[in-house]
């Protein structure tokens, strides 16, 4: 039975072939590859058939296997390793596997990673080569810690700029770009990503963005900012869980429900890293906010984003809900973004220490905790309202621009008869 070799082969050519392997070419009586893998074998005397369309060239294979005697010997040259993102899968599907026999060389995600220095075995890898940048997406918004990436003259380093920068979470990664990986002239840099904007790269590239354990966040300009609606990446965020924080238009949002006025007592319960209880301060500067938060790093977090912002009165409190409510004064308002599973002790506390015209707004991203919230309210005769929220951000894709939508959120506002 003929065979088909399929020969990995990286940018330094027949030079980084094993002997073997380089034997194997030389013995070839049909080449197959792309231009510039043929270019490394220029005096080669076989027949050739340059890669162009994948479908056909198998067909011409598997015709070649049919026809031919049983002298001939098949060389498929591909980059790397053929069966990591590579012509092998489109081989196997086509062809019996006991005709193809599969010779690998370095893949280039294998050289990029060894050359920044980073174990990679728990990476994700994704290809956008050929493909949108929709696995990427999700990939970036569920902050994965090492993400390689397989470009295209489409998807560009800079089309993943974009990208990050639409996201609102570059601050977030490392960018590196590691061009001609394993050739005379490789480069691998690491970028701020707005300057990746302004760079040209070699086609022949991987994008390797490695997620920041403490993400760097520059000097505010407090004057610069607007009144309310401060943008995500303003604050400082879980360096292990970025994307954790209540988006800015559910706090725009949050806020008019909330319906305040000067010089109230405001509660934030499950406050996060802070941002709803900053938004009310720094609007509502005569107010007293506290921020109870049940972790340390959370607490934390309250503590360096009111420092950045300059914000005074916000009392940032370290404690599990509803325990430490009862060391509080009496509340004129109430958020709960959070509840740690204890929403109805929580709000059996609030009714306990809420002022008569008090007000308490929950942000609920579950149905679970919608019905047990519902339930609660319905119980104890108050009054409520619902405010559903569906909504999508803009982000580009390449040369174009497509919604991603944000996690459905329902606002509960709800005050007693």
């Amino acid at each position: 039975m003929n065979v088909v070799n399929v020969v990995g082969i990286g940018l330094d050519g027949a030079a980084g072939l094993t002997d073997t392997v380089r034997q194997l070419v030389e013995q070839a009586t049909f080449l197959v590859g792309s231009e510039r893998h043929l270019n490394y074998f220029p005096n080669h005397p076989a027949s050739r058939l340059i890669l162009t369309d994948f479908t056909e060239a198998i067909q011409q294979i598997s015709t070649h296997l049919e026809t031919a005697n049983s002298n001939i010997c098949i060389v498929v040259l591909v980059s790397g390793d053929p069966l990591f993102f590579g012509l092998g899968r489109l081989l196997l599907a086509q062809l019996p596997p006991s005709q193809l026999t599969f010779h690998p060389h370095l893949s280039s995600v294998q050289l990029a990673f060894n050359r920044i220095k980073v174990p990679w075995q728990d990476a994700q890898l994704i290809s956008v080569h050929g493909r949108s940048l929709e696995q990427l997406t999700v990939a970036l918004q569920q902050s994965e810690k090492k993400i390689g990436v397989f470009t295209d003259r489409k998807n560009t380093p800079n089309a993943i700029a974009k990208l990050l920068l639409g996201l609102d979470i570059a601050k977030c990664y490392e960018f590196w770009v590691c061009e001609n990986l394993g050739g005379t002239d490789e480069q691998v840099q690491c970028f701020p990503v707005e300057q990746v904007l302004q760079q040209t790269f070699a086609p022949l590239n991987i994008v390797v963005l490695l997620r920041q354990s403490e993400p760097t966040h520059q000097s505010l300009d407090i004057n610069s900012l607007p009144l309310l609606g401060l943008a995500d990446s303003t604050f400082a965020n879980f360096p292990d869980r970025p994307g954790l924080i209540t988006k800015r238009e559910v706090r725009l949002l949050i806020l008019g429900e909330l319906a305040l006025q000067p010089g109230q007592i405001v509660w934030d319960i499950g406050a996060g890293t802070g941002s709803v209880s900053i938004e009310i301060a720094r609007l509502c500067k005569t107010s007293q906010v506290y921020a109870i938060e049940k972790t340390a790093i959370g607490s934390t977090l309250i503590e360096e984003n009111c420092q950045r912002l300059q914000v005074k009165n916000v009392v940032s409190i370290h404690g599990r809900a509803p325990d430490i409510l009862a060391q509080l004064p009496t509340a004129n308002r109430i958020f709960i973004g959070g509840s740690g599973g204890n929403l109805s002790a929580i709000l059996d506390s609030c009714q306990a220490n809420l002022t008569t015209d008090g007000l308490v707004v929950l942000a609920l991203a579950t149905l679970e905790h919608l019905n047990q919230a519902l339930d609660w309210f319905n119980s104890h005769s108050w009054n409520y309202r619902l405010l559903q929220i569906q909504l999508s951000r803009s982000v580009p894709v390449a040369e174009l621009t497509r919604f991603t939508p944000l996690n459905p959120v329902t606002i509960l506002m709800a005050n007693p008869v």
